[in-house]
Order: C-alpha cells, then sequence, then structure tokens
C-alpha cells in the first residue's frame, strides 16, 4: 500500500464501481455457455456477503448500537466483529511502558491490518474466518471464534466528546482494571488526536449518521428494518437493482405450487396461472411513470390522487407470452398489444420470424410478456429487437412469472436500465436448458397443447 495508511485504502477500494456498497470485482465472471450446472450459478450468487461497517469515537456506543441490533433481529446469521479484536500482542519490552503505547492510530503499529484485510475479504466471500478476541488486561490474543458475513453498507455513530469521554473513565477503570489518571492521559495523547484526524474525516463516507448512540432508539429501528429488508431478499435483487420480485405470501406460495404440480389439470393450472400473472401485471404497472391527479368525490371532496399513464403497449413472446395477454387487457382498457416471433433450435441459435408491433411503439412504454425466463436468448432477441424501434431501454418493464439465475444474468448485464419484475426466482437450468425446478412447458400446458 505504499505511503497510503489502511484507512484510506479502505476508503479508496469502497469508492470503486459498487452495487450498494459492495463491490462487485471480486465476483467471478459467468461462465458464456449458459448452459452451466446449477451450482456453480448458486455459488456465485447466493454467498454474496453482507456486511455493514460501523464508525465513532472511543465509548460512542459502537458496540452498544449494534448489540441492540442483534439482540432485535434475533437472526443467527447476524455477527459482530471488532476491530479491537486485531490489535498486535504486545511484547514483554512493550508491556513495561504500555502507557506510552498507541491503541489508536490505524497506520502505526496498533492494528494487523494485514490481517484484518484479508479475513475481511474472505468474508466478502463468504468463506468462514477465525476472529481473534483480544484481552485487554493482559493485552494478548487468546481463543479465536469462527463466522460468516452477508453484505455491505456503513454508518457513523456520533457522540458528545465529554459524553465519550466519562463512558471511557466509567469503561477503562471498571472492565479494563486502568486507573483514572492514566485513561485521561491516554485520552489527551492519543484517543482525542487520532478521532480528529482519522474517524470524524468518515462522516462523508457513511450511509447513516446516528446521534447518541444507543439512546437514538428510532435510528436503530430503521436500521434493523434495513437489514431485515436486506436478508429477506433474494441475493440476485442485491446484485440488479432493476430486478423486482413481488412479496411471496402463502397464497402467492400456494398457486406455485399448483401450477408447478404435475399432476394438476388443465383448468386449474389456467386458473391459476391467471391470478399469478395478474398479480405480475399488477406489480409490473407499478413502475411506471405517474402524475399527481386531483379529482372530486361525490362528497364533494377534492381527493389527490394520481393518472395513469397513458402511452403504454403490450408486446408478447409467441407463443407462451400470449397466456399473459388476458391479465394485461384486464388491467388496461383497450391497451395495444404487439407479438413478436422467435424461432428456438434447442436454445444456442435464435431466430427472429415474425413480429408485428404498433407503429408508434417508440413513443410508448412497453410491458414486454414471457412467463419464463430461462437463458435469456428470446428475450435478448425481443428487447434487441424494440431497442431497433426506437423504444428506450429505460421504458421497456419484463414480465414473467418465474426467472432462471442465468437468465437474469444475462438480460440485466446486457440491459441494465429495463426492469424485469418476476413472481419466483429458480434455482437454475439442466443441461437441456429446462428451468428447475420449473412448471414444464407453460404453452403447451396452458393452451393444452402437450402430447398427451
Amino acid at each position: 500500500m505504499g505511503s497510503t495508511t489502511p484507512v484510506e485504502y479502505l476508503f479508496e477500494s469502497s469508492t470503486k464501481a459498487h452495487f450498494s456498497g459492495f463491490r462487485m470485482d471480486g465476483m467471478q465472471a459467468m461462465n458464456s455457455q449458459v448452459g452451466q450446472t446449477t451450482t456453480s450459478v448458486n455459488e456465485n450468487v447466493h454467498k454474496q456477503p453482507f456486511i455493514i461497517g460501523v464508525a465513532g469515537g472511543a465509548a460512542s456506543g459502537k458496540t452498544t448500537v449494534c448489540d441492540m441490533i442483534i439482540e432485535q433481529l434475533h437472526d443467527q446469521r447476524v455477527v459482530l466483529v471488532n476491530q479491537d479484536s486485531f490489535y498486535h500482542n504486545l511484547t514483554a519490552e512493550e508491556l513495561t511502558r504500555v502507557h506510552e503505547y498507541n491503541f489508536d492510530h490505524p497506520g502505526e503499529y496498533a492494528f494487523d491490518n494485514e490481517k484484518l484485510l484479508s479475513l475481511v475479504e474472505m468474508l466478502k466471500h463468504g468463506k468462514a474466518v477465525d476472529i481473534p478476541k483480544y484481552d485487554f488486561r493482559s493485552y494478548k490474543n487468546n481463543v479465536s471464534r469462527r463466522f460468516c458475513s452477508r453484505k455491505y453498507n456503513s454508518f457513523v455513530l456520533l457522540a458528545d466528546a465529554d459524553v465519550r469521554l466519562a463512558r471511557r473513565i466509567r469503561r477503562d477503570t471498571g472492565e479494563k482494571g486502568r486507573d483514572i489518571s492514566m485513561v485521561l492521559d491516554q485520552y489527551s495523547k492519543f484517543v482525542k488526536p487520532a478521532f480528529d484526524d482519522f474517524i470524524l474525516p468518515t462522516k462523508k463516507y457513511a450511509d447513516i449518521i446516528i446521534p447518541r448512540g444507543g439512546d437514538n432508539h428510532v435510528a436503530i429501528d430503521l436500521i434493523v428494518q434495513h437489514i431485515r429488508t436486506k436478508l429477506g431478499q433474494h441475493d440476485l435483487c442485491k446484485i440488479y437493482p432493476n430486478l423486482y420480485v413481488i412479496h411471496s405470501t402463502f397464497q402467492i406460495r400456494g398457486m406455485h405450487t399448483l401450477i408447478r404440480d404435475a399432476q394438476t389439470t388443465k383448468h386449474d393450472f389456467v386458473f391459476y396461472a391467471d391470478r399469478l400473472i395478474r398479480l405480475v401485471v399488477e406489480h409490473g404497472l407499478g413502475h411506471l411513470p405517474f402524475t399527481e391527479k386531483q379529482v372530486v368525490t361525490p362528497t364533494e371532496s377534492v381527493y389527490t390522487g394520481v393518472d395513469f399513464c397513458k402511452r403504454l403497449c403490450g408486446v408478447s413472446i409467441i407463443r407462451s407470452g400470449e397466456s399473459m395477454e388476458n391479465a394485461l387487457r384486464a388491467c388496461c382498457k383497450g391497451i395495444k398489444i404487439g407479438k413478436i416471433l422467435i424461432h428456438r433450435e434447442g436454445d444456442n441459435g435464435q431466430q427472429l420470424i415474425y413480429e408485428k408491433l404498433p407503429q408508434d411503439i417508440s413513443d410508448r412504454h412497453v410491458l414486454l410478456l414471457d412467463p419464463i425466463l430461462g437463458t435469456g436468448n428470446s428475450a435478448v432477441q425481443a428487447i434487441s429487437l424494440l431497442l431497433k424501434k426506437g423504444v428506450p431501454e429505460a421504458n421497456i418493464i419484463f414480465l414473467n412469472l418465474i426467472s432462471a439465475p442465468q437468465g437474469v444474468h444475462v438480460v440485466c448485464r446486457r440491459f441494465p436500465r429495463i426492469k424485469i419484475v418476476t413472481s419466483e426466482i429458480e434455482t437454475g437450468l439442466n443441461q437441456e436448458f429446462r428451468v428447475l425446478p420449473g412448471m414444464g412447458e407453460f404453452g403447451d400446458r396452458y393452451f393444452g397443447t402437450d402430447d398427451e
């Protein structure tokens, strides 16, 4: 790192290209052949870490806030790793003049920064690591604890300097066996200068600033809600902010169970597929732009609402996509619907056979309809055609019932400004490019044209 301090190195690293604070340059490139095994895809996607960095002055309430967050989450996936664990062990000579030892300068000899950065890198890749536990009475690391991580955000805790000093005196004299004169001497000589030079400037890198530490229950509740949301999201949604999976309920899960069951009759398959499609369509419509509108109600009151997007059309990928047209028509009265037919040879070759689209499609928002996103090849062909017709990429919303991770990667990387709305993310694809666990050939089951 040359003359760069560890703190500067961490901040420099965190400001490079990233998604939601987590740099993606460590993620393995996806195999160009979409027929790769399901296991490798899941290893790349489902083990992306979620790390929350917490900074603050000595006795500002960092550990208190973290403990309160963990207590509210009741989640075994949430663990606490302290930078204090990475103090160097003091030698016998250093112990004789411990009052002169600077424990607060990150660029000097206090911390084993190389070990810290190495373990953070391992945590970012979902690997288990051994975290040492530092004994402040003996100034040595005694035992190790094994942890894993999840992803990355950061927040800074701010507390009044007098409050922090009072807390430090109480903690160091009571828990660490220090005398008050030594605490005050270290505070004035090392702690306060380190805070001014290294901790206070980190405010500009923080996602959240929390005044009053553990006394700020509103801020802690908001952070807990944020973490719960992140832990509840599919990992692909953390990578691609343009991917939306509708919130799963027992009703949605039950309908998926029925349409995935090979023994479900055509009548029931169509009935429950239509219900799911309607939910996906409604969710997709919620991502369209709107304008504020006021109306007068029958009670002569003024109601402030929104006006629907007027310039809209649907485009179905024949033939499975046609199963979604009725739901779209039920939601959008008189909507224009175009069609695209793409010929599949296995799933390696794609050929555009037919297209019939509204002449003014370039001026419209487009809902692209296909119930299954598998390899993503057909979607790429269809989206490429829409772009050639002049449709802005950001004006395309791709609606489907289920999506394979391979297809999500292909579409989102190729077209980062379109939106994908789906009801469930699948496990992956088999060697025949069929979605797993899937629901079979959707078009055959929906239209009753299967071999049986």
